[in-house]
């Protein structure tokens, strides 16, 4: 009897191991309702309902599907198994943290923390709080206790230098994106943020330099084109603006500050009025926000004679 019954133990620990291969096989290759199916299957036993590491993939696995109040049940149970398990916390403090759910997540954060002082990634999201809370003092904090836990989190120094830049500490905010450079140098936001805070600094041709690393690191992030492009209008060479403007456009055409600057630029330095209003049209079709900020852009003034301009807002004089 007594190896009978070992056998069958064993049995169903290798199907429970078997179910979880499966599930993390579907959920690596994004098939997140199929390794559901397995992970439960492996939860349905006896020792599944246990496994703190299983409930928490199950949970993850529904936070992932949208399914929040499944997910909060399972992050639930595993504090249920163990209520020093900081996982369990950490894992409650995201899901209310992606609703959006601010002060609990701070809550779930900080008892992650109290029960893992060295866990790092509480510390971070902390910090992300914070800084969408507009608190800059403490998401600089907690990203400063990040770097102090792993010196190489990249995204730590990058998000903590662009909070130095977003209150204008540019010398300290250039260190710091300095820092996350020597970690990743080819990261495209990285090097992007660091045009930024050399154009602040005067530091103009070290700026165009980023922006070109940026551009060529990936040319989709049209945010590199814009700042690129206005540096040139600054220092007046508006060709080589409409160039980095018309280049921007070929791999972002929808965005719509492109062809508003471009367009400004047709009208107010090179006087072509036909493209610039072919420009104006297209950037407020992709952003009509665009349209009160058009009226008064005195760049743009030249356009308000032509009688396309005044037909393309007709509509608009008659109602006011």
């Amino acid at each position: 009897m007594k190896e009978g019954w070992f056998m069958i133990t064993k049995d169903n620990q290798y199907m429970v191991e078997n179910y979880k291969i499966l599930g993390e096989k579907f959920k690596d290759e994004g098939h997140l309702l199929k390794a559901l199916k397995f992970y439960r299957k492996a939860y349905n036993t006896e020792e599944g309902n246990k496994d703190k590491e299983l409930i928490l993939d199950i949970g993850l696995l529904y936070d992932e599907l949208e399914n929040y109040e499944k997910a909060e049940e399972l992050y639930s149970k595993v504090l249920e198994l163990d209520p020093d398990d900081a996982r369990g916390y950490y894992s409650l403090a995201t899901l209310y943290d992606n609703q959006k759910q601010f002060n609990k997540a701070i809550q779930y954060y900080n008892k992650a923390i109290e029960k893992d002082e060295y866990y790092d990634k509480a510390y971070f999201f902390l910090a992300n709080i914070y800084d969408e809370l507009d608190q800059k003092n403490k998401a600089i904090e907690y990203y400063n206790k990040v770097i102090e836990l792993n010196p190489f989190d990249f995204w730590a120094y990058v998000n903590l230098g662009s909070i130095l830049e977003e209150i204008n500490q540019n010398k300290e905010a250039y260190l710091i994106m300095k820092k996350a450079l020597e970690i990743n140098p080819e990261n495209f936001k990285a090097l992007f943020n660091m045009g930024v805070i050399l154009n602040k600094l005067g530091e103009k041709e070290k700026a165009i330099n980023y922006y070109e690393q940026s551009i060529d690191k990936n040319p989709r992030f049209p945010n590199s084109f814009l700042n690129l492009g206005i540096i040139y209008k600054g220092v007046g060479d508006y060709e080589k603006s409409v160039d980095v403007l018309t280049e921007g456009i070929k791999y972002n055409n929808e965005t719509a500050v492109l062809y508003y600057n471009r367009s400004c630029l047709y009208v107010y330095h090179f006087k072509e009025l036909e493209k610039g209003l072919r420009d104006l049209i297209k950037a407020i079709n992709l952003n009509q926000d665009l349209k009160d900020y058009m009226k008064h852009d005195k760049e743009l003034d030249l356009l308000r004679s032509l009688k396309a301009y005044k037909l393309l807002f007709e509509e608009e004089n008659r109602k006011n």
